[in-house]
């Protein structure tokens, strides 16, 4: 059906609506009360839309919409399909799927706490978004000072003799030798959710009663120990700056406009204590009202955030506020209130994150300047020790990685302007060569690469493949192999033999980090201070990782494969399975007999016939 039809017989009921590009992306989502109110509002004659709209509406080709059954299901369902979609034109949070979260595994018998940037439904608490990595990890070296939790990989801790050094240094209760109950350990990471909840002042009651109830026991080795972890979060609560006279929990949120980009900065404040600040970007801002931009803000961060306090500030008003409420109200399972203070404290904070958010805004810009301008410095650089005509936009880098022959993959890493572009990665598994062979293997990879091009340009200009589907479509301006000369020359023997010798390439020796050209008998030795250099070694070692990363994967699975082979009663539809459900053989190792007899497939006797076949090879 044509737009012009779709849009004819839109219903007139609340919902969201998807605006898609002729290649089917999606690339605006938004919601409404009415759909058909709102998606005419866009055609009407006369209407004054912003230049981002106009855009928007010059692209769109398609249109598809999801009727449901009040507003409040639209604004879920709008903000879950802007996460998955991320659409072009509407404004976006950056980079939310990168942002680390702490995890408390509370669906496990005995919890961990640990760092990830993936946010699932599988029963544990997640604290966050945070925007620095350094923070959460010193977060997490702290937790472990205070709180005994064990840190080991195991979803079951595994029955030892001996526990291990954690334990002989305080730093674990020791769950895997039987050194601690249940019920004593659990209590322990009540204090860990407290801690990360931002109660301090309710742990340290906490900490305190159990002291004097081990002192009172005369178990004064116990007493001790709590006595050093409530000394441990005074001194944490001590820096905390006071600024609400009652113990509430709120939230200040306040905004700076750059060009086309904001800032969020957000007060954590809990028992009326400031515990800490983190500042958000969002991009897609521009010709966007204020109140639009942190109505944006606060549906997303409250979409991925476990816990919602009682009171947010706001510095902005924004539309739909009482619809916004009620649906962080949901999430909290208690009423929230949005509010924006015009006088008194609450004003001041407000003004303080504002002023912060400026800041962090200014020192984004400053830090991009100086960013742009030493990636220039560095591809100029480059371009002049290699005799390039100019500055290579784009850098491609291939490894090779195998063990003495056996699962030899190779690794293509981009480089765009200086940057990762690591959503134009691609992996190979190397076909046509035995043995431990890395020239073979790079002429067979390059030569797949450049074919790989040719295919997409032919089918690019037929029609038959859509740009966001081709994988291939772009030349690099200057190739890096991984090696000295024979892997070099590989390398050039494929690209002329496909028809592409004209492009630049090199290769980098680890050693001594030569580069070698195939038209020159002497290396090029570049400066070791040098930012080119530098650049090339980023580059490198990025494609380094990336093929070691493969080639651990397919020998985990070609072990796991092997291994299990030999079990009586496991078949590639059971081994397939228990790879989906622990990933490696030592997690399977590590599995219970429940554990295995759950993975689909399995039964208690297949099981069994794994439990005790893994634990006869040890």
């Amino acid at each position: 059906m044509a737009l012009a039809d779709k849009i004819k017989n839109i219903p007139a009921r609340p919902g969201v609506y998807l605006y898609k590009d002729e290649a089917g992306q999606v690339i605006y989502v938004g919601k409404a009360v009415s759909l058909k109110n709102r998606v005419r509002s866009y055609f009407q004659a006369g209407a004054r839309q912003s230049p981002k709209v106009q855009a928007m509406l010059r692209r769109a080709a398609d249109l598809e919409y999801i009727v449901t059954d009040s507003e409040m299901e639209a604004l879920i369902l709008e903000n879950n399909l802007i996460k998955e979609h991320r659409p072009k034109y509407n404004v976006l949070l950056k980079d939310d799927k990168t942002y680390p979260y702490i995890k408390v595994t509370l669906q496990e018998e005995f919890p961990r706490v640990q760092v990830t940037r993936r946010v699932l439904k599988d029963g544990a608490r997640y604290f966050g978004p945070f925007t620095s990595a350094g923070a959460v990890h010193e977060t997490l070296r702290l937790l472990k000072k205070i709180f005994p939790l064990r840190s080991c990989q195991q979803r079951q801790p595994a029955g030892r003799q001996r526990p291990c050094l954690n334990y002989h240094i305080k730093r674990c209760l020791g769950p895997c030798c039987n050194l601690v109950d249940r019920a004593a350990y659990r209590e322990t990471v009540k204090e860990v959710v407290l801690f990360l909840e931002g109660r301090q002042e309710d742990l340290i009651k906490r900490l305190r009663r159990r002291m004097e109830e081990a002192a009172d026991h005369l178990e004064f080795e116990k007493a001790a120990e709590l006595r050093d972890q409530l000394q441990a979060v005074e001194k944490i609560v001590e820096r905390q700056k006071v600024v609400a006279t009652d113990p509430v929990d709120q939230d200040v949120i306040a905004m700076a406009r750059g060009f086309d980009e904001a800032c969020l900065t957000v007060f954590f404040i809990r028992g009326g204590k400031l515990i800490g600040r983190e500042n958000y970007f969002l991009e897609g801002t521009d010709a966007r009202e204020r109140g639009e931009v942190m109505a944006a803000f606060v549906q997303q961060f409250y979409n991925q955030t476990e816990f919602v306090p009682g009171e947010i500030l706001l510095s902005e008003e924004i539309a739909g506020a009482d619809l916004v409420a009620a649906w962080l109200s949901e999430l909290r399972g208690g009423k929230v209130y949005l509010k924006v203070p015009q006088r008194g404290d609450k004003h001041k904070l407000v003004a303080m994150a504002a002023q912060n958010a400026l800041l962090a805004l200014e020192q984004a810009r400053l830090e991009r300047q100086a960013d742009r301008q030493a990636v220039a410095d560095a591809l100029g650089e480059l371009a002049a020790a290699l005799g390039l005509p100019q500055p290579p936009r784009r850098l491609e880098c291939y490894d090779i990685s195998n063990i003495q022959g056996a699962e030899t993959v190779a690794s293509m890493v981009v480089f765009e302007e200086g940057k990762p572009a690591r959503r134009q990665y691609r992996r190979f598994k190397i076909r046509t060569v035995e043995g431990p062979n890395d020239f073979a293997a790079m002429q067979e990879v390059i030569s797949r690469r450049l074919a790989r091009y040719r295919e997409e340009q032919q089918q690019l200009a037929a029609g038959t493949l859509a740009v966001h589907q081709a994988k291939f479509s772009s030349l690099p301006d200057l190739i890096i192999i991984d090696g000295g000369k024979g892997q070099l020359a590989a390398a050039r023997q494929a690209m002329a033999a496909q028809g592409f010798a004209h492009i630049p390439a090199f290769g980098l020796a680890k050693e001594e980090e030569l580069l070698f050209a195939p038209d020159r008998p002497e290396a090029i030795r570049l400066p070791r201070e040098s930012r080119a250099l530098q650049l090339l070694q980023r580059l490198r070692d990025e494609a380094h990782r990336f093929a070691v990363t493969y080639h651990r994967q397919l020998r985990s699975k070609r072990n796991l494969k092997s291994i299990l082979d030999e079990i009586e009663g496991i078949g590639p539809v059971r081994r397939r399975e228990l790879y989906k459900a622990f990933a490696s053989l030592e997690a399977i190792k590590q599995a219970t007999l429940e554990e295995l007899a759950r993975v689909p497939g399995m039964n208690k006797k297949a099981a069994e016939a794994v439990y005790l076949f893994l634990r006869e090879q040890e």
